[in-house]
């Protein structure tokens, strides 16, 4: 089989849900095929059944299944829009500069060839395992990730384990180490705590309270799991506190019995499938670099949700997906702004002619840069085409009072567009800006953003 589709999006969770949609929506003369591995649409979502998803998109708390079930029902509705499901990518190609080539597989089909003009990868994440940060000892059954223990659970309705030890503080690790607590109280079971090597928490706040202090788990932070010991199954693991530079304290090592250890480490944008096309990966995010549409460095080809970075709503993720679906759909309606050279720059931000000259010496997309202050941005550069930009960020540190500053870098000095003080600012937690491009000036070469502590008011006052 083979068949020209406008838009081909691959994965189905809530990012390419939502990019599907939007594009199904800005231009319903597009065909559009949603590529889904598993059997059913929702990625992820399906096995999240605590509420909490949906206060942005849809102003009420919702599970997710419920908030997967609401696109699911939005899709329906749009009959330019082809699902595939149980489907799996063999090959992607780019024809000549211009469109893409995908092989498929699945039970239906067999090996088939879809090609598109538009690409949106939203892929999204993969959990690191126990052999990725480096634990010692016996390779025992009853190591799980976070993930997997879910699934499990909440899809399967298996239990993993009675004893449970829970490394790392990231919002899967804290939601599991409630779900365990609630499931094992009826079989002698139990969370004998959760172990961060950091010194700070990895998780939201919001699911330290609800699913650590509401419930007794205690937090075990500068700690870590050196060891897992057992023949057959894990019959214990060993803690080790750690110093600030996360190095094991000799004659701290303590022994915890247990029959599972769940691990919450991290997550890693899933990108491997765009390998051929080799798009510029952001080195902090671990995702492709794009710009304010979703649009890698590679042309036609988007990223969004997860498989550009993590996030830690799944209201942004929609977002993303939205921004790209959206981007997508206007490139194959012939209306997007391309972008491409200095030229349609000036034109779109409505320069003067005789600044034109100068300007199309410089690129059209302007690179953004963020210091140490910030574990990363993104998007990595923008289009100044007159209109708003989403940009995401994370604090490296948890700061109080901080002070978000976008500056212009130009050949004559700099000048500040954007200023925002926050009252706190943590790493797990990501914060989003809108940026108006129209203020960016003609002769801008970069984009810098930085992270300062506000001024004392009676300094402030002084300056005055």
């Amino acid at each position: 089989m083979k068949r020209f589709y406008d838009i081909i999006v691959i994965g189905a969770g809530p990012a390419g849900m939502a990019a599907a949609l939007a594009a199904a929506e800005k231009a319903p003369q597009c065909s559009i095929a949603l590529i889904e591995r598993e059997e059913h649409i929702g990625g992820i979502l399906k096995q999240c059944i605590h509420d909490g998803f949906g206060l942005i998109r849809f102003k009420e708390r919702l599970t997710g299944p419920e908030y997967a079930w609401r696109y699911r029902d939005m899709l329906a509705q749009h009959s330019n829009i082809d699902i595939f499901v149980s489907t799996f990518v063999i090959r992607i190609v780019q024809q000549n500069g211009v469109g893409f080539e995908l092989t498929f597989t699945n039970p239906q089909n067999g090996i088939f060839t879809l090609s598109c003009t538009a690409l949106i990868s939203a892929t999204g994440c993969r959990e690191r395992t126990d052999r990725q940060v480096f634990i010692h000892g016996d390779r025992p059954s009853g190591v799980f990730t976070a993930g997997q223990a879910q699934a499990f659970i909440n899809l399967k309705g298996y239990l993993p384990g009675k004893r449970f030890v829970i490394l790392g503080s990231g919002d899967i690790g804290l939601i599991m180490a409630r779900r365990l607590t609630l499931e094992t109280a009826s079989v002698d079971g139990s969370v004998e705590g959760v172990y961060e090597v950091k010194s700070e928490p990895s998780g939201l706040t919001r699911n330290i309270v609800q699913c650590l202090e509401d419930y007794g788990i205690p937090l075990h932070l500068s700690t870590t799991v050196s060891a897992l010991h057992g023949a057959g199954r894990l019959d214990g693991v060993t803690v080790t506190q750690v110093d600030k530079q996360m190095r094991p304290l000799a004659g701290t090592e303590r022994y915890i019995p247990c029959d599972t250890l769940i691990l919450s480490v991290g997550l890693i944008p899933e990108n491997d499938i765009l390998d051929g096309l080799a798009p510029k990966i952001d080195t902090r995010t671990k995702g492709p670099q794009v710009n304010q549409y979703m649009e890698t460095t590679v042309p036609g080809l988007f990223s969004c949700g997860n498989a550009l970075h993590v996030n830690d709503l799944v209201d942004y993720v929609s977002e993303s997906g939205s921004i790209a679906g959206e981007q997508a759909a206007l490139l194959c309606s012939g209306t997007a702004f391309e972008g491409n050279t200095a030229s349609e720059r000036a034109a779109a931000t409505e320069i003067q002619p005789a600044a034109q000259a100068e300007l199309c010496k410089n690129p059209a997309e302007i690179p953004i840069y963020a210091d140490k202050t910030l574990l990363y941005q993104t998007p990595a550069r923008i289009a100044p085409d007159g209109k708003q930009a989403v940009l995401y960020f994370r604090s490296a540190a948890q700061r109080e009072q901080a002070v978000l500053t976008i500056r212009a870098e130009t050949k004559t000095g700099s000048k500040t567009l954007f200023k925002k003080t926050f009252r706190l600012l943590k790493p797990p937690e990501m914060e989003r800006i809108i940026v108006d491009t129209a203020s960016i000036p003609a002769y801008t070469q970069q984009l810098s953003v930085s992270l300062t502590d506000a001024e004392p008011a009676h300094q402030a006052k002084e300056a005055e």
